[in-house]
């Protein structure tokens, strides 16, 4: 995460009302958890959805143990007690789509970090994107970055005529529910498809690094040779 994702995720959260909802899908070590407690108003039910399996753990962690997993689950705990919020935090140790009935009603701050693949995307997206409220946000992580988050924007939300893209922060997209007229939607598709040369750059970004060549990469991103966030 970005000092520039971490601020648009502190100023969401802290626009979530009073007795509110925030869901967090994928929270890893927690730090995203730690921001969106200390933003969001006290009254504000904060769950984060995360079976801390081995899988799934961030870039090139597709495959791991349960140990890791574990030793996960541990740190996420750890972090939120020495942030002073784990009593503002709700972990559901389950996979994202096992968890639905695990979370009532509906939410007014969505924040998908789950597993990249397209298939799994696409039931982030969509299935816990239908229970945002009609003037509620979602954040999608790793978008115009990961090929199946894209692939399921492209999907879902290029043509949606329920969710205006507001813009991103790297690879942290934000998007607000909302009903679009035709020529919203027009402008929507048309500012989603600006994105698609930074993912493409993303994606070749990535293809070096893969490759052990971060000296070219270093080309693509400023200098950096960084996996793209």
């Amino acid at each position: 995460m970005t000092e520039g994702q971490g601020e648009m995720l502190w100023r969401c959260a802290s626009a979530v009302p009073a007795g509110g909802r925030i869901v967090e899908i994928g929270s890893y070590h927690g730090r995203s958890a730690v921001i969106l407690a200390r933003a969001a108003d006290s009254t504000v039910e904060i769950n984060a959805i995360d079976p801390h399996a081995g899988n799934d753990r961030g870039p090139l962690q597709i495959v791991g143990s349960s140990d890791e997993g574990e030793s996960d689950h541990q740190i996420f705990h750890a972090s939120l007690d020495s942030a002073g919020v784990a009593d503002r935090v709700r972990h559901v140790r389950l996979p994202s789509q096992s968890a639905h009935q695990s979370v009532d009603g509906s939410i007014d701050l969505l924040y998908v970090d789950g597993a990249h693949g397209y298939g799994p995307a696409m039931a982030d997206i969509r299935d816990w994107g239908h229970r945002v409220t009609p003037t509620g946000t979602m954040l999608i992580h790793d978008s115009f970055s990961a090929i199946g988050v894209t692939l399921a924007q492209l999907r879902l939300l290029f043509l949606s005529r329920e969710w205006r893209y507001v813009g991103r922060s790297r690879s942290m997209a934000e998007y607000q529910r909302a009903s679009l007229t035709s020529a919203q939607q027009a402008e929507n598709l048309l500012a989603q498809t600006r994105e698609l040369g930074w993912f493409a750059v993303n994606v070749a970004r990535k293809v070096l690094l893969v490759a052990g060549l971060r000296s070219v990469a270093k080309l693509l991103d400023g200098g950096r040779g960084e996996w793209p966030y």
